[in-house]
């Protein structure tokens, strides 16, 4: 009867064994493509980990109760298993779920306070999508490793029903578990990524909406500050139309530059500060600490003021500057937030002291309130009181002398003079002037060698060196043509050995 039942059930027999081979064959393939899957050797280590805290855990147990050989035994292997632990410290997490798909916090951008923050606000936002794009290639992954997964179950359980042995069994068992975790963890990660999704879409939401604040805040500034340009643009041109004077224009020039400069800075901090009130107070300390440490610079800030609207000095102006003990003489050539340029030209005080012209001389806008500086050209005055002076010998004929100077100078300043009568009557209207006299004046002085003839006139603020030396060569020409005028000049007698007088006269 057995012999029969074999002889009838062996061919279903040997077709079972060649379908076991085949599955076999597949389910091979398959889990060696899966053993160097990503998601499965996390799975793989999570698991190793909790056997093996396990282990450690029940080992510990053991130890309590074995005696000292077993014991020492134990902790040895005890301090294996943490090694291996140490090595999977990782995968120290109770939740495999969470720990494979959780997806990380949603990257918050600080407020967009300033245009400059919007190419970074541009970049966090492509950041988050980024990031979304990368949670999503991570779904998919862990998705199609579930379904490979699924395929080596299906796998599994077709060689358990031809073949129900304990390993077969067991395989299955273990199949079924890991398609049952990688099936919550994928669904905990599908829950996790709409709500991942709305968060991200949401700081994408409120980081878009603080752009578009911050460009039409920009725009508006721009907007305000083209404004004020173009006012000042406006006022430049109605200052060059309406006033013809170079210098008046020049000083309403860099008037107009200094406020629009200013209504620009204002336009900027309104716009961007927002809690002007704090910025009021902590200027109000910085300032206070800037004006000690910095007070030279803050008296030429208002010393430029002074200059501005107070009109003692102008660009044009011929100055004079004291200071360590030395003169300058120049024109002002520029009067900057800090500080008044000169360039130095050549006068008397260059002729006779300095014996150099032609430097840039930089004067701080403070020297106004603690040192002397004259000015030739003061409300458009374009002249000044010129002196020359002539010596001569006690013999000469003195009242012909000073006829002829007299002539001489009054000839050759006499448009000067003119000159000086028109701007003297406009000075008188602003100042108190006792004596308005600008007429030429000549005095005769007793010296110790001569008689000194004093000739003062007006002539040219810029060019007094130029009318004096055509002065001296006329006189000096004329004088030539007089035998009983002679110019004074010191002299010396020396007196020889032999009481042979011997007068020698060298000039000095």
């Amino acid at each position: 009867m057995k012999k029969i039942l074999l002889i009838l059930f062996l061919p279903f027999f040997l077709l079972a064994q060649e379908d076991i081979k085949r599955l076999d064959q597949k389910l091979d393939e398959l889990h060696n493509s899966l053993s160097y899957n990503t998601w499965v050797v996390k799975y793989n280590n999570f698991n190793i980990y909790k056997k093996t805290l396990d282990e450690i855990i029940s080992l510990e147990k053991e130890s309590l109760k074995a005696n000292e050989r077993n014991k020492n035994i134990i902790e040895k292997q005890i301090l294996i298993l943490k090694e291996r632990l140490e090595l999977l410290s990782e995968y120290k997490t109770t939740n495999f779920t969470k720990m494979i798909l959780a997806p990380e916090e949603v990257e918050k951008m600080e407020k967009i306070t300033n245009p400059l923050a919007i190419v970074s606000a541009y970049s966090h936002i492509k950041k988050l999508k980024r990031d979304k794009e990368d949670y999503i290639n991570l779904l998919n992954s862990f998705k199609q490793t579930l379904q490979e997964l699924e395929k080596e179950n299906i796998l599994i359980t077709e060689i358990t029903k031809l073949d129900p042995s304990k390993e077969h069994n067991n395989h299955l068992r273990i199949s079924n578990q890991m398609v049952k975790d990688f099936t919550q963890t994928l669904r905990f990660g599908e829950i996790s990524y709409s709500v991942y999704e709305k968060k991200i879409q949401e700081e994408i939401d409120i980081t878009t909406a603080s752009i578009k604040i911050q460009g039409v805040r920009a725009f508006n500034i721009v907007l305000a500050i083209f404004i004020v340009i173009a006012i000042a643009f406006l006022l430049k041109f109605i200052a060059r139309k309406y006033i013809g004077d170079n210098d008046r224009f020049y000083t309403a020039n860099k008037i107009i530059n200094f406020i629009n400069i200013n209504v620009i800075i204002l336009i900027l901090l309104f716009g961007y500060i927002e809690n002007i009130s704090y910025l009021v107070t902590v200027l109000g300390f910085a300032s206070a600490g800037l004006a000690i440490a910095m007070k030279d610079m803050f008296m030429s800030m208002l010393g430029w003021c002074v200059i501005v609207f107070g009109g003692s000095f102008r660009v044009g102006d011929r100055v004079k500057v004291f200071q360590n003990n030395t003169h300058y003489i120049g024109d002002i050539i520029d009067i900057s937030f800090l500080r008044i340029t000169l360039y130095e030209d050549i006068s008397l005080l260059t002729y006779t002291d300095n014996r150099r012209a032609g430097r840039i001389i930089f004067i701080p806008n403070n020297f106004i309130f603690t040192n002397l500086i004259s000015n030739y050209t003061h409300h458009g005055v374009k002249t000044i009181w010129d002196g020359l002076d002539i010596t001569l010998t006690f013999d000469s004929n003195h009242q012909k002398a000073l006829e002829i100077v007299e002539e001489i100078v009054i000839k050759a300043s006499k448009g000067y003079t003119r000159i000086a009568k028109e701007s003297m009557n406009k000075l008188r209207n602003e100042y108190s002037i006792r004596n308005p006299k600008v007429e030429p004046r000549f005095f005769i002085f007793l010296e110790g060698y001569g008689m000194r003839i004093s000739a003062w006139y007006m002539t040219n603020s810029y060019a007094a060196l130029i009318l004096r030396s055509n002065i001296s060569k006329e006189i000096i020409n004329e004088f030539n043509k007089h035998d009983d005028i002679k110019i004074a000049y010191p002299s010396q007698n020396l007196y020889m050995a032999k009481h042979e007088f011997i007068e020698n006269k060298e000039n000095v």
